[in-house]
């Protein structure tokens, strides 16, 4: 078990959260979600005991060992991919090194051999002696296979790193597991088979995520920062959101009867209150009026951009062909012969594990990068708008204010124009005025969806558009690209934005091409019976 008691943090004077009373319990899973800015991760952070909270203390159950998935890719440069995944549970490591100096000294006297003995039966007892291939179990899982295990980490991809650290927090099953965006980078594979993982675990789990499938296969409950408090669902996140907006709804009816009934008491309290005969029915509608709770509903911290893609018109039947694409990226070949013809008002997802061909093909389709070999033909009524998965040529080093810089892309001319729809995407008042260069990731991708809104394009084509968002934001493009009347094509890793927008699946990779009108639950339906 881990609780906070009376809990509260605060940056300058302004509370993050105050007076938090909230206890997690073994065997259930916790999404704590929130906003950006409301503080999960620095809540993550007081639990794991790295950061000191501003009042109150973190109670752990004594002899409870607590894991915590790292976010440095580097910390473990100098080790080797198992040591640092038997790192996850350092006092294992601890005894291990004990025994091996003791077992390496030229003099072995009797206190070492009774020290020894010692730290064998600890060893044991922790089993130390499986540790190995139960790290080689987890690696393998995740998909780092036998060839990188004892390599130093230095030596792996980044992607691959990732994995590792993954690894390192579930190893050795850890009472308490916290795990801040642990699906960050995962392929199809990876999620499922730590979703698998996490579902058999007794522990007490703690994860921050953006990934709202994720969150609905593992959580038992929903932890959620808003309102300056942490309040706990049971549920899983969609249960939360729908009981949330139920509640909503009806705080908002209440008040609104709660006004009408006020304004009809104020009025006979106008009218009667100077008339001696009605002066005890005024004076009883005051005390009526006085007990009534008019109070405002909290104002939450969650933000919803309002994300609506409008064709200037629609595509004719002529949308795209692409006809034996190959693309060679340094001594890669990442495309090897790709063909496909895109049809009026498809939503097409483009899956696999090589993120690099995914980014290839569409740099290809946006005119950006030109093939080795083949051909794409787009259709003459088609327009195309681009959303890159890397968009810092847009914005670093640009002095330009919001204003100027989406005016630079739109054929808006009046600043109130743009202000409006800067609005939209929640770069309100002075905020419009930050410069493009100083924006953060979530910010930067909300800017560039807001220029494809102004492009008025029938035809977009999405690069993981939902990296950097918070869960608002990509609910609401989310709904956005459902209600898109015209073609998309588009990758992502968010389970549920795939599964919600797509009505055709193409999969790109080396090797494995596929291509088939289906959902994406359909998909890896087919995919799990071809492995079986």
């Amino acid at each position: 078990m881990i609780a906070t008691q009376d809990v509260e943090l605060s940056y300058s004077g302004k509370a993050l959260f105050k007076h938090t009373d909230i206890t997690f319990t073994r065997g259930n899973c916790y999404g704590l979600i929130g906003a950006n800015g409301a503080g999960k991760s620095t809540f993550l952070k007081i639990l794991s005991g790295e950061l000191e909270p501003t009042g109150g203390k973190v109670i752990v159950t004594p002899g409870e060992r607590i894991s915590v998935l790292r976010q440095d890719h580097f910390a473990f440069d100098d080790c080797e991919v198992i040591r640092t995944v038997l790192l996850g549970n350092k006092k294992l490591c601890d005894i291990m090194d004990e025994k091996d100096a003791i077992y390496a000294k030229e003099d072995f006297s009797q206190e070492d051999g009774i020290r020894v003995s010692e730290l064998e039966e600890e060893f044991a007892e922790m089993g130390g002696w499986s540790a190995e291939s139960d790290a080689e179990i987890l690696l393998n899982g995740l998909g780092v296979t036998n060839e990188w295990h004892y390599k130093q980490m230095k030596e792996l991809p980044n992607d691959l790193k990732i994995k590792v650290l993954l690894a390192q927090a579930l190893f050795g099953n850890p009472d308490i597991l916290l795990m801040d965006e642990p699906t960050n980078h995962l392929d199809i594979d990876a999620i499922s088979w730590l979703e698998d993982f996490l579902l058999e675990l007794e522990s007490t789990v703690i994860v921050v995520s953006h990934d709202r499938h994720f969150l609905n296969m593992i959580c038992t409950h929903i932890a959620d920062i808003d309102y300056g408090k942490i309040t706990l669902y049971a549920g899983n996140y969609d249960f939360w959101y729908e009981y949330t907006q139920i509640r909503q709804r009806q705080l908002k009816e209440q008040n609104k009867k709660n006004e009408a009934k006020a304004e009809e008491l104020k009025k006979f309290i106008e009218r009667f209150s100077a008339n001696a005969s009605k002066s005890r029915q005024a004076t009883s509608r005051k005390r009526l009026l006085e007990s009534l709770d008019l109070s405002d509903m909290p104002v939450s911290s969650r933000r919803f951009p309002f994300v609506s893609f409008k064709p200037d018109r629609e595509v004719g039947n002529d949308v795209l062909t692409v006809t034996g694409i190959s693309k060679t990226i340094g001594d890669r070949k990442v495309l090897d012969n790709v063909s496909f013809t895109i049809l009026p008002r498809e939503k097409v997802a483009f899956v696999g594990t090589d993120a690099v061909a995914k980014t290839a093909l569409f740099r290809i389709l946006a005119g950006e990068l030109e093939p080795d070999e083949g051909t794409i033909k787009w259709g003459v009524t088609t327009s195309q708008s681009y959303f890159p998965s890397d968009n810092s040529a847009f914005f670093d080093g640009v002095e330009d204010n919001l204003i100027d810089w989406l005016r630079g892309y739109s054929n808006l001319v009046f600043e109130s124009d743009v202000r409006s729809w800067l609005g939209r995407m929640m770069f309100s008042g002075d905020e419009a005025l930050k410069k493009a260069k100083v924006l953060s990731g979530g910010e930067r991708v909300r800017c560039m969806l807001c220029k494809m809104m102004l492009s008025g394009a029938n035809v977009l084509i999405f690069d993981e558009p939902t990296n950097h968002l918070d869960l608002e934001s990509i609910a609401s493009l989310n709904d956005g690209l459902i209600k898109y009347p015209q073609t998309i094509l588009f990758t992502s890793h968010d389970h549920q934005f795939v599964q919600t927008v797509a009505d055709r699946i193409i999969d790109i990779t080396t090797g494995h091409h596929y291509d088939k009108k289906l959902t994406y639950d359909e998909y890896l339906e087919e995919l799990k019976n071809k492995q079986q």
